[in-house]
Order: C-alpha cells, then structure tokens, then sequence
C-alpha cells in the first residue's frame, strides 16, 4: 500500500508537457512562445511546453484540427475549429491602411494632395496588403462593405514582409494595410518605405468600427494614438478609428481544465518577467470570459481568470464517493466470501460446542475417576479445535466466549463429580467386602 501511495504520489507530481504550434519560424510569436516554454522549465513549473514550430498560422491551425498539437497560435478572424477556445490574448492586431501624398516636384512649394482621403474613394483603385494571410483580404472586405464600398470593385494585392519594397516602389498600388501591433517593426517599415518613394502617408479612418464591431464580434473597435508610428513628422497627426482583432492562444474544447487553468495561471504570472526579456510579452492579455463573447475563453482559463478554480478535492467529489462506495462494496462482498469459505469449520464449531454441553451431562453420571480423566482429554481436544477455527476467522470473540462459558461448567461438573466419588468410594468398598 505505501508503495502503491508512493507510485500514485510521484505520477501526480509529474510536470503536464502541453504541445503548442507557432510559426513562421523567428517571428515574434514564436520567440514568444519559446520564451515561455524555456522560463517554465526553468521554473520547474507543474506545466512544460513542447514548441512545434510552423511555416504560419494556417498550418498550426491545420495540426491543431487534426488533435496533433494541445494548444495553437492563431488570429481570432482566421477559420478556427468548432472546439477551439481562448487561453490568452497575445496581442491586438490593429488594421492600418494609408495612401501616399505623392512627391512634389523639385523647386515646387506646394504641398502634395493625396488622391485617396477616406475609404469611399477607395473604389477603382488598387490595393497592397503587407502578408499573405487571407484572412488580411477578409478583413479588408469586410472593412470596405461595412463602409459601403463595394468590396468588388477594389484590386487587392498581397505582398510578403519580404517585399515592402518592392510594394511602395509599385505606381500601380494606390493605398496600403497593415494587420499588426501597434508596436509592429513591419507597420513602420512599410510607412517609411512608402513615405520615401511615394511621399507622406495619409491615414484613412475606418468611421465605422463601432458598428463592425457589433456586427462581426471577433473585431473590436480601436483607437489608433496620434505619433504613433513617428513623432516627427507626426505620424498619424492625430489619433485614427481602426479596428483590431486578437491574435491568440486556443485550446480545444476538450483539454483538461485542470491543464488550461495551471498554463494560464502560469502564463499571467510570469507576464512581466517574459516583457522584461521580450517587450511583445508586454502584450498579453486575459481572454474574455463572458459566455456571449465571439470565442469563448475555455473553461480552465475563465475558472483561473474568474477566481473559481476548484480544488483537487472539489473536483474528485464524486470519483471519491465513488470510490469509497466500491470499496465498501467490495469489503462487504469479501466478508461474504469468507464467510461462505469457511461455512465447514463454522458447521465443525457448532459440533463442538454440542459435544461439550454433553459432556457436561456425561460428567454427571461418570462411575470413576478414570471416565473424569478421559472427559478432560476429549474436552481438551474440542478446545484446540475451536482455537484453530478462531485462528482461521471462522468464528468470532463471541463465538470463543461460548466456549470458554461451556469448559467453564465442564470443570465446575467434573469438580464436583470427582468430589463425589471420592466421598462414596468408601461406602463402595465397605458394601463389595460384604457381599464378597
């Protein structure tokens, strides 16, 4: 049992090791997510983190469909499983797009205007999304048919954060988009890249996220500060309308909750040792926990973030009344079995204490005091064999005190049998010689 307790012991303390897919290769989620797995281990944290490393997103997604990892970075607009839940909020991808002012000739004061100037005049004209996530082009036609223009009628080009460059050297695109971070190198290399060759940008508001956001509730309504991208010149001069959607942590909906609590709990712990090493970590946040919310927050996360984690023993009620009611029924069928093994030497008991109490009347009549010896003898023999039925746990302490009861009155009987043949045995004598 101490081993079995000990066995038990040590595989409960074992370390949960959650696989997580992330990708591309040296992006920031996936220096995150290695950050993460490398502090918990050396934490010695109850959770490890085993890191597959993707070409992107849409192929984290694909394993994590096919049950070949526990956990997938993701953005909450992408086509994520029915099962998938949130764990935590890596970041808020924020939607920018602008159109260049142009250069104005050389020797020329006047300041440039920029052909395009809000979302309306965006129609006819050509389109370059930085990334070839589709669901960037999702996002932007979505954009446009809230804000009625039809999405049809805009050219959408993708280009890789490989080629910015080649983007804004592009006469043909006429505005530019960005789905990332605030903070994003990629956003401000592209503003400055499209800046140099086709002059300042001119940011274009989406004056209709608040209603994108009720109406698509995987998107959010964001404000996007004036500066951001430089101060000087100001870029944006002031602040913009945008919206933005939560790049995540999903977790299917059949992961142990145990699992999912224990890794959020962990996660929001270290937050701000992670942003001191990796200032994206900074960036992490609590998925919300209302049962409405666009992607619900699985149910381990939102037990953690809710403050309504259970305890082992909360959790394992019914497993332990459960298991108590096993084992009783077990000890009960057990007894049961004995019981009936053992039902001969209990028939034999029986006998015993039988042949005893006649002894006891044979006692009464015994001639000589060599009947009382062989008496004795037999009744010694019927103890031992009631000790061994004892011993052997066919009879109990009660049985036993039937028994001791019985030689008890054995005794007294042959006391005072021998008393008695010891007093007539002279009379006996004296009535033998006389009829001799």
């Amino acid at each position: 049992m101490f081993g079995a307790a000990a066995g038990a012991l040590y595989y409960l303390l074992q370390p949960i090791t959650l696989r997580i897919a992330v990708g591309p290769p040296g992006s920031d989620d996936q220096k995150l997510v290695q950050l993460m797995a490398q502090t918990f281990a050396r934490d010695k944290s109850g959770v490890r983190l085993s890191l597959i490393t993707t070409p992107g997103a849409t192929e984290s997604l694909a394993l994590f469909t096919t049950g070949k990892t526990d956990l997938a970075v993701a953005r909450g607009d992408m086509n994520l499983p029915a099962n998938a839940e949130s764990v935590a909020i890596l970041r808020k991808n924020v939607v920018v797009l602008w159109a260049p002012s142009g250069i104005a000739p050389k020797g020329s004061k006047k300041t440039p205007t920029p052909k395009i100037k809000t979302l309306d005049e965006l129609a006819g004209h050509k389109v370059g999304v930085v990334g070839r996530s589709e669901a960037n082009v999702k996002l932007l036609r979505t954009i446009l048919t809230e804000s009625g223009v039809s999405a049809d009628k805009v050219t959408v080009t993708q280009f890789g954060t490989n080629q910015i460059a080649e983007m804004a050297r592009d006469q043909t695109v006429e505005a530019f988009m960005t789905v990332g971070p605030l903070n994003s190198k990629i956003t401000v290399e592209a503003i400055n890249a499209t800046a140099a060759v086709r002059g300042e940008p001119k940011f274009l508001p989406i004056d209709v996220s608040e209603a994108i956001s009720k109406k698509h509730l995987i998107y959010e309504s964001e404000e996007i500060p004036g500066s951001i991208f430089a101060a000087s010149p100001a870029r944006p001069e002031d602040k913009i309308e945008t919206v933005s959607v939560n790049h995540l942590i999903i977790a299917p909906k059949s992961l142990s909750d145990t699992s999912v609590g224990a890794f959020a709990r962990q996660l929001f712990t270290v937050r701000q040792h992670l942003a001191r090493e990796l200032p994206t970590a900074s960036q992490i946040e609590k998925p919300d926990t209302d049962k409405d919310a666009a992607l619900p927050a699985h149910q381990g996360a939102a037990a953690y973030i809710d403050g309504n984690e259970r305890t082992f023993l909360e959790r394992n009620t019914d497993f332990l009344w459960f298991a108590i009611m096993v084992f009783s029924g077990v000890g009960s069928a057990w007894a049961w079995l004995q019981h009936y093994w053992k039902r001969e030497e209990r028939e034999q008991y029986d006998a015993h204490r039988d042949n005893l109490l006649d002894l006891i009347s044979k006692v009464r009549t015994a001639e000589t005091p060599e009947e009382l010896v062989e008496m004795q003898g037999t009744a010694d023999a019927l103890l031992r064999e009631a000790l061994d039925c004892y011993e052997d746990g066919a009879i109990e302490d009660g049985d036993l005190s039937v028994i001791g009861l019985a030689l008890e009155q054995f005794h007294h009987a042959v006391a005072d049998r021998r008393a008695f043949i010891a007093a007539v045995a002279p009379d006996t004598q004296r009535l033998r010689a006389l009829q001799g």
